[in-house]
């Protein structure tokens, strides 16, 4: 029979005993407030806790992985966003830092970190790389001692409260994984902003929200590893980051079942306890058997990593049960609860809620279905298979002709030339109260419309553009700017008309796909590297406060404008061509160009192999020709 030892249930109850002190009180208004918990993070910081799996020599507190899942266990048992807070600055923020990085680097980051005097985070995820990261777009370019940083990260946990980030960034184009590197990042660093937190379903108590950076200096001395080894360590942090997820699973499914259990046991109906009616103690049977085979599955998975023994299968494993069984006992506690665990305020409820997430993040069930198939059937083949290509926009194909340059009013008269060029007749208009749905045109604001009597801006603008008055959902929703139905997005209003111009909106996943049926997309934001660039045919970039009253005013032909006829839609821009950011390579013998997406399958050349990177004995496939005796195109 496996047993913990006297150790690990010590700590156990030092952790337990904290929660239900410190956290279990206040966990209601956490989540009411979506609060994140400062006092209780920087309490458990001062106990070492921040650092229980790392030596001494680091500032840790010298425990094992198992420690460490307990840890966050216990505490998920209270409230599953104190948890992963825990498990996202150990997992993922510091052990990538201290696996992967140099002395100095672990002497400036890992040890504060490891102390609890500063939190850590982790930014993989974006809007078109998720559970596929090698559709990284956030780009790291060296220029002499910094590698400048742009692009941005979504649903990051920790988010602005966190210190220090590990960050991946594509450093060499077009070759997909192995082009990514990872690097250190401090809060506060010049360029480096953060979105807007998102509203969560559960985990509230986390603070979740986008990275944002703007031509980020990056000192080089702060690159992880070497150049084009982040996708490996960020397949690595994520293994053991999975032990983590699955032991604040398995703490919410426990906080469930004992509170499930306790009620089953005071609740009188049919003259007994309901824990003695057969359908409820069978229940509880299944839900405790469920509970004990998860933990053996987390504590078996975090032995094998602390003695250093292969581990991914079994971390994926327990992710994938422990999650998944999460599910089935808070459902079913909420079921014994009856009505009353449908209120809120019931721990059961905010459970209940709290449970899906761990099916979601770090890595999905199916991707840990994928990885536990490739270590017991191995990885198939690739033969022949070339490397996918970069997704396109959210939108699909756009001119993307974005206008920095020259002044403001430079920048307004560009853009009117090119929607006139475009046969757009700003001398019609409609209502500005046009249902979204059904207008030819559309003005959309978002939160950098700042003040609400700014809004006059956007009419003015809508009116002289012949288009309705639209926004995104925060506006409506939170700024109460417009009513409800007048945002656009996938769960708002879709926008199938020809011009849309978003005024201040960001580009988030959800409002680009209510507009990617848009004929043109006309975008202002001050941030030049916001999505919602990658997604418009033009753009200018620049203060949307200076440049819709510049744009109204060009638009204004001096009349009213008459009705216009009933919509006609327009075609979409041709798709512009791509070409290749590699370097270009043919044989001089034959004349056989080498494509880093294929490689060479027969030489053993991967695909996503640089000309530069394959072994200078390599020949050509087609004639024998030696690798020197190619030339650069």
């Amino acid at each position: 029979m496996y047993k913990t030892s006297e150790q690990h249930e010590v700590f156990r109850r030092k952790i337990r005993e904290f929660a239900e002190s410190e956290v279990k009180p206040i966990a209601f208004m956490l989540d009411k407030e979506s609060k994140f918990p400062k006092e209780a993070i920087e309490k458990l910081g001062e106990m070492g806790v921040l650092g229980t799996p790392y030596p001494k020599k680091y500032g840790g507190i010298g425990l094992d992985v198992l420690s460490y899942a307990i840890a966050v266990e216990e505490l998920s048992r209270v409230d599953g966003g104190t948890g992963v807070i825990l498990s996202a600055h150990v997992s993922l923020g510091t052990y990538p830092i201290a696996a992967y990085g140099t002395e100095e680097q672990k002497q400036k980051y890992m040890i504060p970190m490891a102390k609890g005097e500063k939190l850590g985070a982790f930014g993989l995820t974006e809007q078109n790389a998720g559970s596929d990261a090698g559709g990284t777009e956030t780009t790291a370019v060296l220029d002499g001692d910094y590698y400048i940083l742009n692009g941005a990260k979504i649903f990051i946990t920790n988010a602005d409260e966190a210190d220090v980030y590990v960050v991946f960034a594509v450093t060499t184009p077009d070759i997909g994984v192995r082009g990514i590197s990872a690097f250190i990042i401090e809060k506060g660093w010049e360029g480096f902003t953060f979105g807007e937190h998102y509203e969560k379903l559960g985990i509230r108590s986390s603070a979740t929200a986008e990275l944002i950076f703007n031509d980020v200096k990056v000192p080089k001395e702060n690159l992880l590893g070497k150049e084009g080894q982040g996708f490996k360590i960020a397949m690595a942090t994520l293994d053991g980051g999975r032990i983590g997820i699955a032991s604040q699973a398995l703490g919410i499914a426990q906080g469930a079942y004992e509170s499930a259990l306790e009620y089953s046991k005071e609740r009188i109906q049919f003259g007994q306890p309901i824990c003695q009616q057969q359908s409820i103690s069978f229940k509880l049977a299944d839900m405790a058997t469920k509970l004990a085979a998860a933990r053996l599955l987390i504590y078996s998975a975090a032995e094998l990593k602390e003695n250093h023994e292969p581990y991914a299968k079994e971390a994926a494993m327990a992710k994938m049960y422990a999650s998944d069984i999460c599910l089935e006992v808070v459902n079913d506690a909420l079921q014994i609860f009856g009505g009353s665990g449908y209120l809120k305020g019931m721990d059961v409820e905010r459970a209940y809620r709290d449970a899906k997430i761990c099916t979601i993040y770090e890595g999905t069930n199916e991707i840990q279905r994928v990885v536990i198939a490739s270590h017991i059937i191995g990885r198939m083949p690739k033969s022949n298979i070339p490397v996918a290509k970069k997704k396109g926009a959210e939108t699909g194909v756009r001119k993307k002709m974005i206008l920095k340059e020259g002044t403001a009013e430079e920048r307004v008269t560009k853009l009117v030339e090119a929607l006139k060029a475009d046969n757009y007749d700003f001398t019609v208009g409609i209502d500005i109260n046009t249902p979204i749905s059904k207008a030819e045109r559309v003005v959309s604001v978002g939160k950098g419309i700042g003040a609400q009597e700014n809004m006059e801006l956007a009419k003015a603008l809508a009116i002289q553009a012949g288009a309705a008055l639209g926004s995104s959902r925060p506006v409506a929703e939170t700024l109460r700017y417009l009513p409800l139905n007048r945002y656009v997005g996938m769960s708002g209003q879709k926008f199938n008309g020809n011009l849309y111009i978003a005024c201040g909106i960001s580009g988030a996943g959800q409002h680009l796909k209510g507009i990617k049926d848009a004929t043109t997309i006309v975008a202002i934001n001050t941030n030049a590297n916001a999505a919602i660039f990658k997604n418009a045919d033009y753009g200018i970039v620049g203060d949307i406060l200076e440049i819709m009253p510049l744009l109204t005013a060009a638009l204004d032909n001096g009349e009213p404008k008459t009705e216009a006829p009933p919509m006609k839609k327009m075609k979409k821009s041709p798709p512009p061509k791509v070409v290749p950011t590699w370097k270009r390579y043919v044989c001089n013998g034959c004349g056989y160009e080498y494509d880093p997406a294929i490689g060479d399958e027969d030489s053993e050349v991967l695909p996503e192999t640089l000309f530069e990177a394959i072994p200078e004995e390599w020949i050509c496939p087609d004639c024998g020709e030696e690798k020197d005796k190619f030339i650069e195109a």
